[in-house]
């Protein structure tokens, strides 16, 4: 059963030696309406639960205080919904960037749940030969460069202030494994990307300065009410 949310405290305010920084936060999406449990990755009309409703609102009250510029969203509806209060609250129009969109996986359409018994069959062999890269999806490489892309244009088009980008799991988590400098392979069940999570990336200049991460739905397991987050 589904917690109810955890409201965090708002960021707090900038130190003054923090004064003309950019910030990029990347959202994930709230929880979708899944009851048969598919991995729907990319495929359209996967649309937030009431829950992941709740928390897109909770996300965006959390949100309400900053001086965002722009609210940017992946193209699937699931991340429109959620950006849809934050933009809101500021009075700004949700805009789409394609690069923010969920990564590409073999598995798209199918109940799946990953077993030792995909090592038993054959067919599966080729799909799951390269877990480092990973070879039944797209590259960790790959939704890095879009990631990390995307986050310096919105931010260049903003300086001095917030932009919101509103992704996926994996994306967000690619991303900050980039940011911060480690191997982009993981396991996915130790991704620190909660649903409607904040993972904000702090600029000066150009140059990163920290990345801070905020789950003002409080905690929930990574995957946890979504497949193919």
């Amino acid at each position: 059963m589904t917690q109810p949310p955890v409201t965090q405290p708002p960021p707090a305010p900038r130190p003054p030696d923090e004064a003309g920084t950019t910030t990029v936060h990347l959202v994930r999406h709230g929880e979708v309406f899944n009851p048969e449990k598919i991995l729907y990755g990319r495929l359209p009309n996967y649309r937030l639960s009431e829950t992941g409703e709740r928390q897109a609102k909770v996300v965006g009250e959390y949100l309400a205080d900053l001086d965002v510029a722009a609210v940017v969203a992946s193209p699937l509806l699931r991340a429109q919904q959620t950006a849809a209060p934050i933009a809101a609250a500021h009075g700004l129009p949700v805009l789409t960037d394609h690069r923010l969109i969920e990564s590409r996986n073999f598995f798209e359409g199918r109940k799946f749940e990953a077993s030792p018994r995909l090592l038993r069959d054959p067919k599966m062999w080729s799909v799951l030969r390269n877990p480092l890269k990973p070879s039944w999806g797209e590259p960790y490489t790959e939704i890095a460069e879009r990631m990390l892309r995307a986050a310096e244009d919105w931010r260049d088009s903003h300086p001095g202030r917030q932009v919101v980008l509103v992704s996926h799991q994996l994306p967000v988590w690619t991303a900050r494994r980039a940011l911060e400098g480690r191997r982009l392979f993981h396991r996915p069940d130790r991704r620190q990307c909660a649903l409607a999570s904040v993972t904000s990336a702090v600029y000066r200049d150009g140059t990163l300065l920290r990345v801070d991460y905020a789950e003002p739905n409080g905690p929930t397991a990574a995957g946890s009410g979504s497949v193919g987050a």
